[in-house]
């Protein structure tokens, strides 16, 4: 590769509710797979929820890389940020390259549907941090890997040895 070639484009997507013990194994995994895709920064997309989303930024942001941020409505952070990780939202979405709009008002499953979509039609590759249990509604890690590998997407699946969900969430 040379030093003047794009940015490998890479995606994420996965649970929302992990554990704080998983997010410190899900940053390490993210880290060694980034590392391993690419011998340079990557630019990543990511839809800056909570759990895996913002452990994707603030991982990238570590190696070098940039990202951009595909919102899913105008009232997300309100709607579906908790506000426990308002301070996080703010200041990764304040890093971000780039922000894409769905054009959405509401949040709600169209508006998350759309956010998926878009996010894996910026992509090269995608990284899903999922324990492998089905989900629950069509913006679910599920549906995402789907969607990527249906459109040719090499897809990669980590959820690290001790990782857990928090007792809620997608």
């Amino acid at each position: 590769m040379t030093s003047d070639a794009a940015p490998v484009r890479v995606g994420v997507t996965g649970h929302i509710n992990l554990t704080h013990d998983t997010e410190l194994l899900v940053a390490d995994a993210l880290r060694a797979e980034l590392r391993r895709i690419s011998d340079r920064p990557v630019h990543g997309v990511t839809c800056l929820a909570a759990g895996t989303d913002q452990v994707f930024a603030r991982t990238v942001l570590e190696l070098g890389g940039t990202y951009d941020v595909v919102l899913p409505a105008r009232d997300y952070r309100a709607a579906v940020i908790g506000p426990e990780h308002w301070a996080t939202f703010d200041e990764l979405l304040a890093r971000a390259g780039a922000v894409i709009h769905t054009g959405y008002d509401l949040s709600g499953t169209p508006a998350f549907v759309a956010a998926n979509q878009e996010l894996v039609r910026r992509v090269d590759r995608l990284l899903a941090v999922w324990d492998g249990a089905p989900g629950c509604h069509e913006a679910s890690t599920d549906r995402t890997i789907d969607s990527a590998r249906g459109r040719g997407i090499p897809t990669t699946v980590l959820w690290p040895a001790g990782a857990r969900r928090a007792p809620s969430g997608d």
